[in-house]
């Protein structure tokens, strides 16, 4: 018997973040509003989460239209031809619909209808797990460019009375081009998941595509009006408690994986659920006081799955951060999941999500 020669792809082991971009909503919405209708204070929401504002979609904005603008972006700010890009993945939790995904739509609208394009749900996590899964595609030589976005509406799936939620989620999206370096710039993704403890955070049904939260701000009666759409709940300390045990350990095991030192790290891109967090994990794991760290979430809120783009362009933006810099990442929240790397930090963007903001 005669045994077929079946070909093997060859890739790159050298892959790095060529470019990102990222689109943030035109409102601003401070605590003070927030606390319209939801049983709070500006001082009791910053003390306990490090939020201040956050910018949540209006009018005819929605995940759709920023997915492509933060890609259309990240693909500018990369200096790559835009037909060069090989796949596409999507990283959300908000998307409108499960069928059809998200991906394909966005491929679309970019330009790029027919390559490979599909969704990563994977909670706040999201990202890191496309960024893997595309570093992991260019090495395996399945694409050349790989363009990953993460993109949240998460004002429209959260409850504005629920004290647990309605004050920590905002919206936006964040992509990068990954693609061959001359020196490898993003680590093995190092990730997991606890199902135990994923019902800690979840939802109910029906994801609407977009809301404008001025509209529900003013018309709404909590008395009268109960939910009728998809809401994310979250059991708050059972996620606190899961991520002081569980985010030390990964954080270890990033370094371990990308085979740095503590002394080696730059600037520390966590997640942005809660600046407590982030701080304690900053302390946690000996990081120098004066490590830029994220913290995009002070005027942004909790974006999900778009966190950590948003968060890498916004101090790339403002020059917190520099192009070149060894960065570490770590997502993590709904799954319970996580996913985090070293990376090289992509070129400052020269066109950002601030210039359209006014």
């Amino acid at each position: 018997m005669t045994v077929a020669k079946i070909a093997a792809n060859t890739g790159h082991q050298n892959v790095a973040m060529l470019g990102i971009g990222a689109c943030r909503p035109s409102r601003l919405v401070s605590n003070h509003e927030v606390c319209k209708v939801l049983d709070s204070t500006d001082e009791w929401i910053f003390e306990r989460s490090g939020i201040r504002n956050r910018r949540w979609i209006s009018g005819d904005e929605s995940a759709r239209s920023m997915a492509a603008t933060a890609a259309e972006r990240a693909i500018a700010n990369s200096g790559i031809d835009k037909e060069k890009i090989g796949a596409l993945i999507l990283a959300t939790n908000s998307w409108k619909t499960k069928i059809p995904h998200g991906g394909p739509i966005i491929a679309y609208d970019i330009g790029l209808n027919g390559i490979p394009a599909y969704d990563v749900a994977a909670g706040c996590g999201g990202f890191g797990y496309g960024l893997g899964i595309a570093a992991d595609t260019v090495r395996a030589g399945s694409a050349q460019y790989v363009l990953v976005v993460g993109v949240e509406t998460m004002s429209v799936v959260m409850e504005p009375t629920d004290r647990n939620t309605a004050f920590i989620f905002g919206d936006g999206a964040g992509a990068v081009v990954v693609g061959p370096s001359e020196e490898n710039g993003i680590s093995p993704t190092v990730w997991g998941s606890d199902g135990e403890n994923a019902e800690a955070i979840g939802q109910n049904y029906d994801i609407p595509e977009y809301m404008d939260r001025a509209q529900e701000y003013q018309h709404k009666d909590p008395a009268t009006d109960p939910v009728g759409r998809m809401v994310v709940t979250m059991q708050g300390p059972r996620v606190f408690r899961w991520a002081a045990i569980t985010l030390p350990k990964a954080l270890s095991s990033v370094l371990d994986t990308a085979g740095v030192a503590v002394n080696d790290i730059e600037v520390f891109v966590p997640h942005q659920a809660n600046a407590r967090i982030n701080e304690l994990m900053k302390q946690n794991l000996g990081l120098a006081d004066d490590i830029p760290m994220a913290n995009d979430i002070e005027n942004t809120g909790n974006t999900s799955a778009a966190s950590i783009p948003l968060a890498m362009e916004e101090m790339l933006a403002t020059g917190k951060a520099k192009g070149g810099q060894t960065a570490l990442l770590l997502g993590f929240g709904a799954g319970l999941s996580y996913a985090g790397a070293v990376v090289t930090l992509p070129p400052a963007p020269e066109v950002t999500s601030f210039d359209d903001l006014g």
